[in-house]
């Protein structure tokens, strides 16, 4: 099973000894809490409102603030969502954000940090825990180097991680309910651990569950369950395809807390620019992937030959009946004038098809319907008593108007095209899943 997870990981060259301790001894932390302690109501409301915090300091704070842009925050809103971020101990922002973008200019490849295609541990955990060879690919963060904010908390990051992530978080709990060790062990390492493994499902779980309705040249992928766990971020394959949006839900219904943070922040003037992509653009990215599916399937189906696949007659022969054709011949064999054995034999050919194989000429097209004559809905005998004929006007409503199904049914009969023939129709001669027959995508 190890072998399997791991098959993928890239030559190891190391470990990132700091990383590792603090990806374990936190939920070790947690799970004495477990054994030992009795959990406290104020504890736990806490520890859950102190996880939203952390939580949207990384998905509206580092991740579509200062990774994306995707709109603009008023220096409150900075402060609140930098100090979010930071009591989510994954670095600082500064490095956050440089990676990510990386990660968007690269994706799928090794130059991405978490390149999905090394599989979920790799992506979810392994890139931060082993040194490698590989680097990230380079991208522009020349506003991140100016950004006053970020580039304090990028040099004071490690004693600011240590207080948020682990003292405040235990302090609060301590002094105002009395629970210093209940702090510590679950407003402070549970939540953590569960912050941290939240976050990492957006690199991991949301590039490999679930749909690609905007494209699926990429992993990134749409599940309601890795929007659960990242407070919105799981519709990750809108995201991939229009990352300067705030939303990562775009419909309405979509669960996408995060968004509806930064829309109410908008509202009460804490953010501006609130960046959205034209839905016109969105909506070609379904169509585009509807189109695909269809595709899939219309290749699956079985369709009537090209008219240039067809032999051509011309209007001079079908204008005679075949049976007609046949009377004639079989009044000249009996008159002595035919007598040459090649000529006889085609004949005897065209007599033989005649007879089991009734053909009807149809906007066009000569059609062979023998293998549908004993189940024609209006009884054999119309089939029969008109083969040979032009039938356009009957099939168009003269006897009958027919259905789509009537149509397709038809096409795959075709044996032959009249020379011509097709303009003797005002009709549309082709019937409608091939006239909205879906290309091949050439670029």
């Amino acid at each position: 099973m190890l072998s399997t997870l791991t098959r993928k990981f890239p030559e190891c060259t190391g470990v990132r000894w700091f990383n590792l301790m603090v990806l374990t001894i936190t939920p070790s932390i947690a799970a004495y809490g477990f054994w030992k302690l009795e959990l406290k109501r104020p504890t736990v409301l806490f520890a859950i409102a102190y996880y939203v915090f952390s939580m949207l300091g990384i998905t509206a704070g580092y991740h579509r603030l200062w990774s994306h842009r995707s709109y603009n925050a008023s220096s409150p809103l900075q402060l609140f969502l930098l100090s979010g971020g930071t009591s989510a101990v994954q670095g600082s922002c500064f490095w956050w954000a440089r990676a990510h973008r990386s990660h968007h200019r690269h994706t799928d490849t090794d130059l991405d940090p978490y390149n999905a295609n090394r599989g979920l541990l790799w992506t979810h955990i392994g890139w931060m825990i082993f040194k490698s060879s590989l680097r990230s690919g380079p991208s522009d963060f020349s506003d991140l180097k100016k950004d006053p904010l970020l580039q304090f908390q990028h040099r004071h990051y490690f004693s600011l991680a240590l207080f948020f992530g682990y003292l405040l978080p235990t302090m609060i709990p301590g002094i105002f309910f009395n629970d210093w060790l209940g702090g510590l062990c679950f407003s402070g390492a549970l939540r953590l651990t569960i912050a941290h493994h939240s976050t990492f499902c957006i690199n991991s779980i949301a590039h490999w569950l679930g749909s690609a309705p905007y494209d699926d040249t990429l992993t990134p992928r749409d599940h309601l369950l890795s929007a659960l766990l990242t407070m919105g971020e799981g519709y990750h394959n809108f995201h991939h395809q229009f990352p300067m949006d705030y939303r990562n839900a775009f419909l309405w219904y979509q669960y996408d807390p995060t968004k509806w943070f930064i829309a109410l922040c908008g509202r009460i003037g804490l953010a501006s620019h609130l960046r959205v992509f034209p839905s016109n653009e969105i909506s070609k990215g379904q169509l585009a992937m509807k189109l695909k599916e269809l595709k899939q399937i219309q290749d699956s189906l079985d369709w009537p030959l090209p008219p240039s696949s067809l032999p051509v007659v011309t209007w001079d022969t079908c204008q005679l009946s075949f049976r007609l054709l046949i009377s004639i011949y079989l009044l000249m064999i009996q008159s002595g004038y035919i007598a040459d054995s090649t000529i006889e034999n085609t004949f005897l050919t065209v007599q033989q098809e005649a007879k089991l194989r009734p053909l009807i000429l149809i906007a066009g097209y000569v059609h062979d319907v023998s293998s549908f004559i004993d189940q024609h809905p209006g009884g054999k005998h119309h089939l029969q008593a008109n083969s040979g004929k032009e039938m356009t006007a009957a099939f168009f409503g003269g006897v009958y108007t027919h259905s789509n199904a009537a149509h397709n049914l038809l096409s795959m009969m075709r044996v032959g095209i009249l020379d011509g023939g097709v303009e003797l129709s005002s009709y549309s001669t082709e019937n409608v899943p091939r006239k909205l027959y879906i290309s091949e995508r050439t670029l």
